[in-house]
C-alpha cells in the first residue's frame, strides 16, 4: 500500500510515552486501554509496535485461515470479553483496529459488533468488499466512528460517499499520517455501558446485541416502517465462474493477484497467477476489477486472460449474478430520558427482547412501541415479549 512505510516509520517509543505518560514513581494504571484485530496473524507486528506502550493487544485464538468472517468476528468478541475479564484490559478504551487487506474486515466487525468498541480504525486497504456484503449498517457506527486512512485512488471519494450515506467516518490521508495521530484519535473515544441513546440494525439473531438491549427473536411481519433499513448499497454481488479464489484487494496490479485457493478447488486457477484482462479489456488492479464486477447486473459468458508467470492462458468463463433478494433485518432504536423518567425503545421486526436497566435510571417507565411497562422500580435484566400487542416482562433467566 502506497505511504505505508511513513506510518510505519512513525511508529516510535516516543509516541507511546505521548500517549500514556507515566511519571516516575507512579504506579501504572489497573486498567489498559487495547487494539483489537480480527487478524490473528498480524498480533505479533502490533505487539511489537505497542511493546512498552501500556496498551494491549487482543486477537482470536486458535487458527482463524478457514474461518468465516462472522466466525472470527464472534471469536474476537469473546476474546475481547476475556481479555476485559482476566487480562486488566479497560472495556471503556477497547478499540477495533486493521491494516491492509484486513482493514476492510474492521467495517464490517464494527458493524456487527455496535456495543463491544469505542472507535475503530482501518489503515488502508478499502471498505468496498465489507459494503459488498449488504451487512454494513450505519446505523450500528452511531456510538461507534472509525477512522480510515486511505492510500488509493479514489478512497476519498468513497469516503465521501459512505459519509453522505450516514456512516460515522472520518477519512485521512494515509500520506503524513503517523500511529500517533492514529491513536490518539482512538484515545478521543471512550465507550460507554449505558450511552442514553442507542440505534442498532441487524440480520442474525447471533449479531442482535446493542448496547444495554439484545433483541432475542424476531418476525417479518411485525413491521414498522418508522425504522428504515440503513444497510449500505453494495454492488451487484457479480462474480467470475473460476470457484473461489482469494486476492489482495489493495494490489497495485497489473490485474487481479491470486493469493489462496481453497484445499480441494479444482478450477483453472493456481495460487501466484494474475489475471490480466476480462473479455479483451486491460483489468489494472484488484479495485478495478471489484468496480467492474459491481456494475454487472446481468449474467453473460467471458473470457479472462491469466498470467502463470511467462505463461499467458485464455480462459473461457461466466460472469455470474446471485439472485436478488429483499433484506430482512431487525433494528431497535431505544432513549432514556431522565426528565421523564422514561425508556422508549422502537423496533421492527422484533418481538422478543432483553433490557438491562442501571440502578441509576430507576424507577422508570419502559415504553416499547407505545407499550407501557410501568413501575420498573430495581435495576437489572428485564425479557420482554411482545404478542397480539400486550406487552409482557419477567426477570431475565
Amino acid at each position: 500500500m502506497r505511504h505505508w512505510w511513513r506510518l510505519v516509520m512513525a511508529l516510535t517509543v516516543a509516541w507511546f510515552a505521548c500517549l500514556a505518560p507515566v511519571a516516575a514513581g507512579q504506579q501504572p494504571a489497573a486498567k489498559t486501554p487495547a487494539l483489537a484485530l480480527l487478524d490473528a496473524a498480524d498480533a505479533a507486528q502490533w505487539q511489537t509496535w505497542t511493546q512498552g506502550s501500556g496498551w494491549q493487544v487482543i486477537a482470536p485464538a486458535g487458527p482463524q485461515g478457514t474461518a468465516t468472517i462472522d466466525a472470527r468476528t464472534q471469536a474476537l468478541a469473546a476474546a475481547v470479553q476475556d481479555a476485559i475479564r482476566d487480562s486488566g484490559v479497560d472495556a471503556a478504551h477497547v478499540y477495533l483496529v486493521g491494516r491492509g487487506a484486513a482493514a476492510g474486515a474492521v467495517f464490517y466487525a464494527a458493524s456487527r459488533l455496535p456495543g463491544v468498541f469505542a472507535a475503530a480504525a482501518a489503515l488502508g486497504g478499502s471498505p468496498q468488499q465489507a459494503v459488498d456484503t449488504g451487512i454494513v449498517f450505519t446505523a450500528n457506527f452511531t456510538n461507534t466512528p472509525i477512522l480510515w486512512a486511505g492510500a488509493g485512488d479514489g478512497d476519498q471519494a468513497l469516503a465521501a460517499k459512505l459519509k453522505a450515506a450516514g456512516l460515522n467516518l472520518e477519512w485521512r490521508s494515509a500520506s503524513g499520517l503517523t500511529f500517533a495521530g492514529v491513536t490518539q484519535w482512538l484515545a478521543g473515544h471512550a465507550h460507554e455501558q449505558f450511552p442514553a441513546e442507542i440505534d442498532c440494525e441487524t440480520n442474525s439473531v447471533a449479531f442482535a446485541g446493542c448496547y444495554w438491549i439484545r433483541m432475542t427473536k424476531f418476525d417479518p411481519g411485525e413491521r414498522n416502517d418508522v425504522l428504515p433499513v440503513t444497510a449500505l448499497k453494495g454492488g451487484s454481488g457479480a462474480r467470475l465462474d473460476l470457484g473461489e479464489f482469494a486476492y489482495k484487494a489493495d494490489d497495485a496490479g497489473p490485474g487481479v493477484l491470486v493469493t489462496a485457493l481453497p484445499s480441494r478447488y479444482d478450477g483453472p486457477l493456481k495460487a501466484g497467477d494474475r489475471i490480466l484482462e476480462l473479455d479483451g479489456k486491460a483489468i489494472e488492479n484488484a479495485r478495478q476489477y471489484e468496480q467492474t464486477m459491481r456494475d454487472v447486473t446481468e449474467r453473460k459468458d467471458a473470457v479472462v486472460l491469466v498470467a502463470r508467470g511467462a505463461e499467458r492462458k485464455r480462459v473461457e468463463t461466466r460472469v455470474v449474478v446471485p439472485a436478488s433478494s429483499t433484506l430482512v433485518t431487525a433494528r431497535v432504536q431505544a432513549k432514556y430520558m431522565a426528565a421523564e423518567n422514561e425508556i422508549r425503545v422502537v423496533t421492527r421486526t422484533v418481538t422478543e427482547l432483553r433490557v438491562t436497566i442501571p440502578a441509576h435510571w430507576v424507577p422508570v417507565t419502559l415504553y416499547w412501541n407505545g407499550l407501557p411497562l410501568e413501575e420498573i422500580g430495581s435495576a437489572g435484566c428485564l425479557a420482554l415479549t411482545m404478542h397480539s400487542e400486550l406487552l409482557h416482562s419477567e426477570k431475565c433467566p
